[in-house]
C-alpha cells in the first residue's frame, strides 16, 4: 500500500521559457530545459535541452546535452548529444556536439566537431581501443 521508495524526480522536467520580446544580459546555469523565444546574450549551462525557438537568438556560449534551434545562435556550442537544426536555423561560430541533425534549409557556418566515444573491441584476446 505504502511504497518507502521514493520516485526519481528529474530536475529536468523543469522548463524555463525566455519569452518573445525579451532580453536578457548574462549567465545562466540550471539543471531545467530552456526555450528561448527572445534574445539572450551570454552563456546557458544545463544538463537538460535547450531550443531556440524560430524567433529565439542566443548570442554567446551554450552548454546541454540536448539543442533543437529553430532560430539564430551565434558563439561556442557544446552538445553532448544531440543538436537538431531546423530548415529555419542560422548558426555560426564554434559547435561541438555528440550527434548532429541538420534539417534541409538550415545556415551551418560552423567549425564543427563531433564527439566520439571510444570502443574497445576485442580481436581474439587482444584489446583495440577505436574512436567513432
Amino acid at each position: 500500500m505504502f511504497n518507502d521508495k521514493k520516485e526519481n524526480q528529474n530536475p529536468i522536467g523543469e522548463r524555463n521559457i525566455i519569452a518573445k520580446n525579451t532580453s536578457l544580459v548574462g549567465d545562466i546555469n540550471s539543471d531545467g530545459d530552456f526555450r528561448v523565444d527572445g534574445k539572450i546574450e551570454g552563456t546557458i549551462k544545463t544538463s537538460g535541452r535547450v531550443v531556440i525557438g524560430k524567433d529565439g537568438l542566443v548570442n554567446g556560449t551554450v552548454e546541454c546535452n540536448h539543442a533543437d534551434i529553430e532560430g539564430s545562435f551565434s558563439g561556442k556550442l557544446i552538445v553532448n548529444e544531440i543538436l537538431s537544426l531546423k530548415s529555419t536555423a542560422d548558426i555560426s561560430g564554434d559547435v561541438i556536439m555528440g550527434k548532429l541533425s541538420v534539417e534541409p534549409g538550415a545556415s551551418f557556418n560552423a567549425t564543427c566537431a563531433m564527439k566520439g566515444s571510444v570502443k574497445v573491441m576485442q580481436n581474439k584476446g587482444e584489446e583495440t581501443k577505436k574512436t567513432a
